[in-house]
């Protein structure tokens, strides 16, 4: 790369609004192209949701936040939301009757795998298919579905184990960023998260992210896969929810009455370009959407 080279690169990298004001500042416009974006969080958090959310607006032209082209969607554990999904796009195309085709679903293309090397082969095969320019739109989102999923119980912990594991890690991620560089897309990982046990300040004083700590469901977590697989990624937004009780009053009963109350909370991390930043929201029929403090 020359200085004249990077005088020849665009000013500002083209961005996927999640379709809400507020989540969007966070991320300084939306998901970045050309990166690899992380969605962490605990199961029920709202990763798949952002995720099916994301992969409708990639369809809308880049006007009106999206980038215009389709998806690629890779699932990796239980059985793809189908019928969510499904809701997803025909709301967005009643909003959005004009630039949404009538049936979305066939701009999304959804393949499942079981282990990291299917999945190793399942990237070279999409290399391909974007090149042959398969679909009807270009494809501009890439999004797995979850990264943590290949690897729970095909490593061990053993010295030798691990090292194949991080071989793993940057080999995928390698590939997911040769993709996003060589065709200008966005890709979205989601990944689990495990019990943190240690110190507030992190491990050996190395914390995480921009946060001391990751709380969640009132546990201290931390994202799965380590430290290795940090370096491979360029974002991490972490998804937070918590219960609350709160007393509700009932028309002619006697007495108040204690519900459970969900919160949510979008955490930017980190991110090469951005500080930390963070918002409430809510998930609805329409998608997931901010909350004004």
């Amino acid at each position: 790369m020359t200085p004249q080279n990077l005088m020849l690169l665009p000013l500002s990298t083209p961005k996927l609004s999640i379709g809400c004001p507020i989540l969007d500042h966070c991320l300084g416009g939306g998901i970045p192209c050309n990166s690899i974006t992380e969605l962490v969080g605990e199961s029920g958090s709202g990763k798949t949701q952002l995720c099916l959310q994301l992969t409708v607006r990639a369809q809308l032209p880049p006007s009106h936040g999206g980038l215009g082209g389709s998806s690629v969607y890779i699932f990796t554990e239980f059985s793809f939301p189908f019928r969510r999904l499904q809701q997803l796009g025909n709301l967005y195309h009643a909003s959005y009757p004009n630039l949404i085709r009538l049936e979305p679903l066939e701009d999304i293309c959804i393949h499942g795998v079981h282990d990291a090397q299917e999945l190793i082969h399942v990237l070279g095969d999409i290399e391909a298919f974007i090149a042959i320019d398969h679909t009807r739109l270009p494809v501009k989102l890439i999004v797995i579905d979850s990264i943590a999923a290949l690897f729970r119980s095909q490593y061990q912990t053993a010295p030798a184990d691990l090292k194949r594991r991080s071989e793993m890690f940057f080999n995928i991620s390698g590939t997911l960023k040769g993709l996003a560089n060589k065709y200008g897309l966005a890709v979205v990982v989601t990944n689990q998260v495990v019990d943190f046990i240690g110190p507030h300040d992190g491990v050996n004083g190395v914390r995480l992210g921009n946060l001391e700590s990751l709380d969640t469901s009132g546990r201290r977590v931390s994202p799965a896969l380590g430290l290795a697989w940090a370096h491979c990624i360029n974002s991490r937004v972490f998804l937070a929810r918590h219960e609350q009780s709160i007393e509700v009053d009932i028309r002619n009963a006697p007495s108040t009455s204690i519900c459970s109350q969900t919160h949510r909370t979008f955490h930017l991390v980190f991110a090469p370009h951005l500080a930390y930043a963070s918002a409430e929201f809510v998930i609805k029929k329409e998608g997931i959407v901010g909350v004004s403090q």
